[in-house]
């Protein structure tokens, strides 16, 4: 292949895999999460190696935050409560304390390497069986798609190496030729 070709394809192809927006992808999650549920409020909670803390990674909710979710997410312990296993939570609400609903699960990573873990959660509504079935199945697509995300940006970082090798201005580099003695 020409060498102009090579760098069109090489550009080509990693502006497609570059094309992922990964907050945009985190958002788009957590909306679903919360319209699969029928929660207002939803987002995502990253847990330490350690299982020491959890901290809130996103949060996808009304605007101005009328269940004032984020400030309850950061005063209620449910983080330290999730940073513990098993990692998940079923509250009821209670509007009467200030208790929105709350449901989290565990994200399955995928492979299972990832040293934290990863919940998906929603708020604003009591939930039972049916929304924790849901959100069990969207936590798995959750862990694919997220690391799906993950895989394209490593692509994309590799490409970026064959890219420079080929060289950028056209120029590739000879190949090596190694002489063989003749056979006998």
């Amino acid at each position: 292949m020409p060498c102009n070709r090579v760098d069109a394809a090489m550009r080509h192809l990693m502006t497609s895999l570059s094309g992922l927006d990964a907050a945009g992808l985190v958002d788009l999650l957590a909306g679903t999460a919360a319209a699969v549920t029928g929660a207002p409020c939803a987002g995502f909670v990253r847990v330490d190696p350690l299982g020491e803390e959890a901290d809130v990674v996103h949060v996808h909710a009304p605007p101005g935050d009328p269940l004032r979710v984020r400030a309850w997410l950061a005063e209620s312990g449910v983080l330290k409560a999730l940073a513990v296993p098993p990692r998940r939570a079923l509250l009821p609400r209670d509007a009467s304390v200030g208790e929105p609903g709350f449901l989290a699960l565990p994200v399955p990573p995928v492979p299972p390497v990832r040293r934290e873990e990863v919940l998906v959660w929603v708020a604003g509504r009591d939930f039972g069986e049916c929304e924790e079935h849901l959100l069990s199945r969207l936590a798995t697509a959750a862990g694919r798609a997220l690391e799906a995300a993950s895989g394209l940006e490593a692509a994309v970082r590799i490409l970026r190496g064959v890219h420079a090798f080929t060289g950028a201005d056209g120029a590739r580099p000879a190949p090596a030729t190694a002489s063989r003695p003749a056979p006998p």
